[in-house]
């Protein structure tokens, strides 16, 4: 079992949208993939077609809720933690704990060994919640928007990176770079690539997420790509970065 964070700082990066397909095009291919979703907006919940659960994170966090009671069916192979709005009280909640960068860690050792992979959705920001997810990982996924502010602040969230890595999860790996929104006929798009493939310390992966209006659409009507338009070309593009994100952990 591996688990990922996929984590930026920065908003607009397509960080929910890669998540959510990502993990659909991996249980497409046969792999059981569950979804945390750690970020209070709750978009990755809302994008399955998941909302106001009885049970969801939060509950985990506090105690007294368990792992089963918590989780959700999306469909065969793909399941999900879903969040609500209280897990912005954690925050707060959390800061005079004893250990808090570790709640989410202590959590998922005791998650059932029955998933392939699972994926932690984040806060756009480097806060107590996006550390417990980066102490709770093997490695961090970074999705970059193709565009010239999308650089800026990569160099923060990689020192972040580096210093949780030393203090307090040795095991964390950066695992990769995905491009986002990139549009082919954009001469900055193809800049920010370049600058990336020239100073990005870790992978970037060669399957480039498009700009795609079926893309943007799908999460409203709380379904993955494959489900909302299984042709289309973010479809096409997502199929192909499973492929590859399987390919690199063999």
């Amino acid at each position: 079992m591996k688990i990922i964070s996929v984590v930026n700082q920065k908003g607009g990066t397509g960080k929910t949208t890669t998540l959510l397909n990502l993990s659909a095009g991996l249980a497409d291919l046969g792999k059981k993939v569950l979804i945390i979703d750690f970020d209070p907006q709750a978009n990755a919940s809302s994008g399955l077609g998941v909302r106001n659960t009885a049970k969801n994170v939060y509950d985990l966090l506090v105690g007294g809720t368990s792992f089963f009671e918590a989780l959700a069916k999306v469909e065969e192979n793909l399941f999900l933690i879903p969040a609500a709005e209280s897990l912005a009280g954690a925050n707060i909640e959390l800061v005079n704990e004893e250990n808090r960068e570790t709640k989410l860690a202590k959590i998922l050792e005791h998650l059932p060994y029955e998933y392939d992979f699972v994926f932690i959705d984040t806060p756009p920001s480097l806060g107590l919640l996006t550390i417990n997810s980066l102490v709770a990982a093997q490695s961090a996924l970074i999705p970059v928007q193709a565009e010239y502010y999308a650089l800026e602040g990569l160099g923060q969230l990689i020192s972040t990176l580096n210093l949780v890595k030393e203090n307090l999860n040795p095991q964390l790996e950066i695992l990769g770079a995905i491009i986002t929104m990139y549009d082919d006929r954009a001469r900055l798009s193809r800049d920010v690539l370049e600058e990336l493939y020239k100073n990005f310390p870790a992978r970037i992966f060669r399957s480039v997420i498009p700009r795609n209006v079926k893309l943007a659409e799908a999460p409203s009507f709380g379904k993955s790509i494959f489900e909302y338009a299984p042709k289309s070309r973010g479809a096409i593009a997502y199929r192909r970065l499973a492929i590859e994100f399987l390919h690199y952990q063999q």
